[in-house]
């Protein structure tokens, strides 16, 4: 498991920044949150160009749910990019994936805001996650498992 895991963050760094070239992500997030701003540094390290608008919880509600974030995928940030949609903390390399992949799905979600996840704390402190597919029914599956380099 690791080492495919290992695998797909190798691939995804040889080829994330000419995959994130020219790509634009427009996020929404909470005023002055500071994780979020974390996560558009991860994105933009990446080569991802970011446009982030800080907005009230209630306008950030209403975003996930015109995008079809279904509520038990929320976490506090909404992106879009190459027409889909990424909640939360959802790795660049991820991204990378989904846009290269292209399946017929609203996006990606990293629900809640769980530990060592881009923006969310030293990798010391993470915890394994998942990234999940949301499906145009608003369906989830799993995309792909996230488990922290111990090293």
């Amino acid at each position: 498991m690791k080492s495919q895991l290992l695998a797909l963050i190798v691939l995804a760094a040889s080829t994330s920044l000419a995959g994130a070239a020219g790509q634009k992500v427009d996020v929404v997030l909470n005023e002055g949150c500071m994780c979020c701003h974390e996560w558009i540094s991860h994105m933009q390290a990446a080569g991802y160009e970011v446009n982030a608008t800080e907005l009230d919880y209630d306008a950030i509600t209403a975003r996930k749910k015109e995008v079809g974030i279904p509520d038990d995928a929320v976490s506090c940030h909404t992106a879009m990019v190459g027409g889909y949609a990424i909640e939360g903390h959802v790795p660049a390399a991820l991204v990378d994936r989904l846009l290269a992949e292209k399946p017929d799905a609203v996006g990606l979600a990293a629900p809640g805001m769980p530990l060592g996840s881009p923006g969310m704390g030293a990798d010391a402190d993470a915890e394994p996650y998942d990234v999940l597919l949301i499906g145009k029914d608003g369906s989830t599956t799993v995309f792909a498992s996230v488990e922290p380099d111990r090293g």
